[in-house]
């Protein structure tokens, strides 16, 4: 079988397995466990699968940022993926779990583009320089792959576990945040299900910003302005079971709900 063939068969059985709400078996299985490069292969047929049927994309997601989460994962490197205009999700706006396969909430720091990031390599002054605001955000990450038995290729493969996100309703200049020193503790009823900072994510926020802006650079598909971006994990993911609400106050950002009907 070449890498062509096994590029379009992993994608194929991500796209059943979002398609049919079945969790598949690891990619891994048919690409290498190690080949980032290959992994993104598959999740760009897929990006272009899901553009040709009408999905817009309008942004991108950091994944893998706080060690805590790479741990969880068994990964040692963040990733990214895509976000699509169909996966936003408004404040407390009911999210269908059965839409769903095996979700998981993590609060972050998204950041809206106001310029393109196209220079081969960004500083974080590029990036401060380019932010037209920040803005609460839970991304409700998902994982085609059954019982979240991932390696860095199967989430690279699975458009870094995407699902949904919710942005909240109060954006701040970044020259008005201390995106490092926020603090978050997520909330599903009385319990503390996550908690965390800005430092935990690449010690900033900022950096995951310029690490994906040299990123995508470097693979000739750079941040343009009105992106979305979400910058990483600013504590543990919390798994999803039952029906209620996620509140995420992020300290010094504002406050965002995910709400699961």
């Amino acid at each position: 079988m070449t890498t062509d063939d096994m590029i379009r068969d992993a994608a194929k059985l991500l796209r059943e397995a979002e398609a049919t709400r079945q969790p598949c078996s690891p990619v891994r299985e048919l690409i290498s466990a190690d080949d980032i490069d290959t992994a993104y292969a598959v999740q760009s047929l897929n990006i272009e699968h899901d553009i040709a049927s009408g999905r817009r994309v309008v942004g991108r997601k950091i994944g893998l940022t706080a060690k805590v989460v790479q741990t969880q994962l068994g990964v040692d490197q963040p990733d990214f993926g895509v976000l699509f205009a169909d996966m936003a999700v408004n404040d407390d706006e009911p999210v269908d779990r059965t839409e769903l396969i095996a979700p998981r909430v993590e609060a972050e720091v998204a950041f809206v583009l106001e310029s393109d990031l196209v220079e081969p390599i960004n500083t974080a002054v590029d990036v401060v320089r380019a932010t037209d605001f920040v803005i609460p955000a839970i991304e409700i990450v998902d994982s085609r792959v059954k019982d979240w038995d991932i390696k860095i290729a199967d989430t690279v493969a699975d458009n870094a576990s995407s699902g949904r996100y919710v942005l909240g309703t109060t954006p701040r200049l970044l020259r008005d945040v201390d995106v490092r020193g926020v603090t978050m503790a997520m909330r599903f009823g009385e319990h503390e299900v996550s908690s965390g900072g800005g430092a935990a994510c690449l010690g900033n926020p900022v950096n995951a910003v310029v690490w994906l802006a040299n990123e995508l650079a470097r693979r000739n598909t750079p941040l343009r302005a009105g992106d979305i971006v979400l910058s990483g994990a600013l504590g543990p993911m919390a798994s999803v079971s039952d029906p209620g609400t996620y509140e995420a106050p992020i300290i010094g950002l504002g406050t965002v709900r995910a709400t699961f009907a």
